[in-house]
């Protein structure tokens, strides 16, 4: 059978125009501002809305909304592979807080978000997910200090967590009865806040606080994906940061401390870790690493350090090179979070507080262009490590922060 050409065309015309209906109806979703179907449930009954406790910063994200960013009073949500593999990444963000005089809790009785088990292995479900998400809200609700998420997984899987709730009547049913046999409520914040958004809302104040002096310093950003790929529009967007096309917030404390950005063209890849291929193909992940991230960058770019801001992307950018430099590959830059290296320009110690003997890649080229002598901070860290084996202290003392 023939089809006219008037049908075929007619056919054409409206297959386009239901893709762009479909592309206006996802356009929207991802614009929507979720909120007012947040303050509904809580209308309703449904879950206790935990506000963004005053002062707070207002900061945009990628289509326009602003966000709220608390300045005090969070409760750290830690990551379990930053305590157990860049001990680090923790203790600066915590010591800058300090430095900066910052209310805050460290909680003893948070649990692990398991998003291990929602992104490598789905071996759990759905109401269990968001049960964790919800017992860790609550947890916080209860002491009065608002959620800080140290993990960018975590801060992924707590979104894409709360989208699930907002849509589902039935799972917000199912994991409300779980929190009741927990005797605890069915929270929601009012805004899920990564540590890095938190950075980037006081990078001003951070500046204010610099001692060393990292205009010589150039620097490589990879922006970690389960920041700002899942759940795209609750990521912090800035016009002055690559024109907005790009989320702004590790580069824009770098550029406030005054280091400079370069560009590399795989900025938008993963860093390898994927979670499920760390798992299955170690191999791969390492591999992608070192060649599609880290010798691009000293390719296109020459870095003396390279910044992110979640715990798998410090790991893998770092720990991948060692198998790397085996094989003679063009590899060698110094990995750490912009919050390590927000510390070191407030002058904190690289050792005692930084913990920068946990990472891999040689990072002492990078100290001595900061001005560090690293030498003498490693005398002065065996020194007190020596100290607490002879039980003279409980812990390593900061420097410049009453511990």
């Amino acid at each position: 059978m023939t089809i006219p050409v008037e049908a075929l065309l007619k056919k054409k015309e409206n297959k386009s125009r239901f893709d762009r209906d479909a592309e206006l109806a996802a356009g929207d979703a991802k614009r929507r501002d979720f909120h007012e179907e947040l303050f509904e449930l809580e209308e309703k009954g449904e879950w206790i809305v935990q506000r963004v406790p005053e002062p707070y910063v207002e900061v945009p994200t990628k289509y326009g909304r602003m966000k709220k960013v608390p300045k005090q009073m969070m409760w750290h949500h830690k990551s379990c592979g930053q305590c157990g593999h860049i001990p680090g990444y923790s203790t600066s963000i915590f010591w800058v807080q300090r430095k900066l005089g910052v209310d805050y809790n460290d909680p003893t009785d948070q649990t692990s978000c398991t998003a291990w088990n929602y992104y490598a292995s789905a071996t759990s479900n759905a109401a269990a997910q968001a049960a964790v998400a919800g017992r860790n809200f609550a947890a916080a609700y209860e002491t009065g200090y608002f959620p800080l998420i140290h993990c960018g997984t975590s801060y992924g899987h707590y979104k894409e967590v709360r989208e699930e709730l907002l849509l589902h009547g039935e799972l917000r049913k199912e994991v409300r009865e779980i929190m009741k046999t927990l005797g605890k409520p069915l929270v929601m914040p009012e805004e899920i806040v990564h540590y890095s958004e938190w950075f980037y809302a006081m990078k001003d104040e951070i500046a204010k606080h610099q001692v060393r002096d990292f205009s010589d310093i150039a620097v490589t950003v990879h922006p970690a994906c389960h920041y700002y790929k899942l759940v795209e529009q609750d990521a912090i967007y800035d016009p002055d940061v690559y024109g907005g096309q790009r989320t702004a917030i590790v580069s824009g404390v770098a550029t406030a401390l005054g280091a400079e950005v370069r560009d590399y063209s795989t900025w938008f890849d993963c860093c390898g870790f994927g979670f499920r291929h760390i798992l299955v193909q170690r191999d791969f992940t390492r591999s992608f690493a070192t060649q599609r991230k880290i010798e691009k960058m000293k390719e296109e770019a020459n870095p003396d350090v390279t910044l992110t801001h979640d715990t798998g992307c410090v790991t893998t950018l770092d720990k991948s090179q060692f198998a790397a430099q085996a094989h003679d590959r063009n590899v060698g830059v110094p990995v750490m979070s912009e919050a390590q290296f927000a510390a070191l320009a407030m002058g904190a110690h690289p050792y005692k507080v930084c913990q920068l003997h946990w990472h891999s890649a040689d990072y002492r080229p990078l100290l001595e262009k900061m001005g560090i002598d690293w030498r003498a901070a490693w005398a002065e860290f065996e020194a007190e490590v020596e100290r607490l084996e002879k039980g003279e202290i409980d812990f390593l003392t900061w420097a410049d922060v009453d511990a």
